[in-house]
């Protein structure tokens, strides 16, 4: 079997991935403030979207505002500070660019790995493999 037999044959089996980008839609923030708390709502929604642990959202959007804060019982994000809803998502855009969105391809079917001790970013659909810098 020669080359170009072997790549009709593997683009064949490859699946066909919708590059489109009404695919992947990160929810909103609905934000309400609770005296100096600034509380995210849909926070484990917009957590489940992404794919991501909630603890490590939840630290990034800390580091990006500059504030602390906790995940309630109820999945919600309570943030000490005033923040308004587009602050909240042009951090959540931050997050999705930097550890959810392949470099290489630009869908969002990633996951976390660690190797070697470090945590990489793994495409499911194109394969390629970058570090997260955390």
């Amino acid at each position: 079997m020669d080359y170009d037999d072997q790549l009709e044959r593997a683009l064949e089996e490859t699946p066909d991935i919708d590059a489109g980008g009404d695919r992947f839609d990160v929810p909103d923030p609905d934000i309400r403030q609770e005296g100096k708390l600034t509380v995210y709502e849909n926070f484990q929604a917009t957590v489940d979207r992404l794919n991501r642990e909630e603890d490590h959202v939840m630290q990034f959007l800390q580091n990006e505002l500059g504030t602390s804060g906790h995940i309630d019982e109820s999945g919600r994000a309570r943030l000490k500070g005033d923040f308004r809803e587009v602050r909240i998502q042009d951090a959540l855009e931050d997050y999705v660019e930097g550890y959810v969105t392949c470099s290489e391809c630009g869908l969002p079917d990633t996951v976390f790995e660690r190797e070697d001790g470090v945590l990489r970013i793994r495409c499911e659909a194109c394969g390629a493999r970058s570090s997260t810098g955390v």
